[in-house]
């Protein structure tokens, strides 16, 4: 810490830089004399804490460099512009260089953070995404459209931080943020930087998908978005099936939701052939494609029902994954299958008491048409037994009970492997999109087999308890696969303040985690049949 007199020699001697050069975190206006993006770019640096209390705060190695470059300022700035700099906090100067007329410190919090076992995630791989995101945030206030950001130690973390961190649906806003790009502080990570810039495009596209209104993405026209995401990719075939090809699937329990809504269904097929043999048994990626989600006869609320656009993110997020997997190459084969359909009320529409028949033969009772994710689920689960799969993931966000559960900090996994749950749970460590186990129980699956008019009832028989647990157990009952999981993504939806790399809005998740579970299956040479 420097002494009061030094601080003040300091001062004087710098005054005129920090005339020109330091703000603190808070957005404002540059000063007298700035030019806004005039030949030159942002910087976003990184600054560790002090592991100790008396310890001294350092620098990243590309901060270091940076600092040498400007002859030692950006350290003597620091040093008198306020208190060391906390995990998440910013400072910015400007004028430090001619090349980088603005330059933002982050603050990484402890140099050594690893696995946080007691977060399950690994804590600086966190830190560095949400501080670069804040950094990257900032450039853009500024209104300069590049910015360079330092790798922090995880040029993969940190262009995640970047990229997820700067992006924001407004599509139909006539007034736009400026659009800034991030680019890699030096060339030393540059691959590690390109894949997390994949990873987090791959989130921003189920972003964009499920934060468009209901309107502009229906079934039909989510489909030929990813059908066109894909088409650059010749190992890559997408199959758009219409409604008659879903009736020759009898699939009667998909049919019977779509039935209500003036918007035809879709059953959206990808098949991605990475593997060395295009015969290897496949992943198999489900996703619940509701792109609009009234609750059908069992109306919901009005309140908050525009929300329900985003109903398709199981689709979104297993189509985006895809479309990761198909641009990092992965070497394994990926099936992925998003039933596409409206939930409305209508003279058509499921009526509380319904029965209808799934592709597999089982009737159901329909005893609330506002469950009707896992009637879509249950003929694309039959369905996808048909490709030999090597295991078999679905996505849906099913259940307002799973946000009562576990809120916004993890995704449900119901599985009936180990196998696969540690390669879920591995995944979800490395990409901060965490996962939680929750319980197939036997006592869950009685609740929705005891049915006074079919096979099963969509809804337990006591309503509400353990609804998210009920669900999974009504889907089991339409897998054979020996290695099955069910995410329920209810609660990870949407981003208010929690993931503070992500603005508000739709949040894409668990796409990443989707990705790298995919990544670490393709280097998993375990027979699991």
């Amino acid at each position: 810490m420097l002494l009061p007199w030094v601080r003040r020699v300091a001062a004087r001697r710098l005054g005129r830089d920090l005339a020109l050069a330091c703000r603190c975190s808070a957005p404002g206006p540059p000063p007298r004399g700035y030019s806004r993006g005039a030949g030159g770019k942002g910087l976003v640096v990184g600054f560790y804490s002090s592991e100790k209390a008396e310890g001294a705060a350092q620098l990243t190695s590309a901060g270091d460099a940076f600092d040498r470059l400007v002859s030692g300022k950006l350290r003597e700035l620091l040093a008198i512009s306020g208190p060391p700099l906390k995990k998440g906090k910013t400072r910015v100067f400007h004028g430090l260089h001619q090349d980088f007329p603005s330059v933002v410190v982050v603050g990484l919090g402890k140099r050594n953070a690893g696995v946080n076992d007691q977060e399950n995630w690994n804590e600086g791989k966190e830190n560095i995404r949400a501080a670069v995101a804040v950094g990257c945030r900032q450039i853009q206030d500024l209104e300069i459209p590049c910015v360079e950001v330092d790798p922090c130690g995880d040029a993969q973390a940190a262009a995640e931080g970047a990229v997820l961190g700067l992006h924001e649906y407004n599509e139909l806003k006539q007034k736009k943020k400026p659009v800034v790009t991030p680019q890699l502080h030096g060339s030393a990570e540059s691959e590690a930087w390109q894949k997390g810039v994949i990873y987090a495009e791959g989130q921003n596209l189920a972003r964009y998908l499920m934060e468009a209104p209901a309107n502009y993405i229906t079934p039909i026209k989510f489909a030929e978005h990813i059908e066109q995401k894909l088409r650059s990719f010749s190992n890559v075939k997408v199959h758009i099936r219409p409604e008659s090809w879903i009736a020759t699937q009898q699939m009667g329990a998909f049919l019977s939701v779509a039935k209500g809504s003036a918007e035809a269904p879709i059953f959206l097929e990808i098949h991605y052939l990475g593997g060395a043999n295009t015969n290897d048994s496949p992943l198999v990626f489900v996703g619940k494609g509701v792109t609009f989600d009234s609750g059908g006869i069992s109306l919901k609320p009005s309140s908050g029902m525009d929300a329900m656009r985003a109903d398709m993110g199981g689709a979104a997020t297993i189509c985006s994954a895809i479309v990761t997997a198909a641009a990092l190459n992965l070497p394994l084969n990926i099936i992925g299958l998003a039933p596409l359909c409206e939930n409305m009320p209508s003279g058509k529409a499921n009526k509380p008491g319904d029965v209808v028949r799934a592709k597999n033969g089982k009737t159901i009772q329909v005893d609330n048409t506002d469950a009707e994710g896992r009637l879509l689920l249950a003929d694309a689960l039959c369905y996808a037994h048909n490709f030999n799969p090597r295991a078999i993931v679905n996505a849906a966000t099913l259940t307002g009970a799973m946000d009562v559960a576990l809120g916004s900090a993890a995704t449900g996994v119901f599985t009936n492997s180990s196998w696969l749950w540690t390669h879920l749970y591995e995944a979800s460590i490395l990409t901060g999109d965490r996962v939680w186990r929750m319980p197939l129980f036997e006592h869950y699956t009685k609740q929705v087999t005891d049915c006074p008019l079919a096979d099963l009832s969509n809804i337990g028989k006591y309503s509400r308890a353990g609804g998210a647990c009920t669900a999974a157990a009504f889907l089991k009952e339409f897998v054979t696969a020996s290695h099955w999981a069910h995410l329920d993504i209810a609660g990870v939806m949407s981003n208010k303040d929690e993931v503070p790399y992500l603005r508000k809005g739709m949040a894409g998740r668990p796409t990443r985690m989707l990705v790298e579970f995919a990544a670490r299956l393709s280097q998993d040479s375990h027979n699991t049949k």
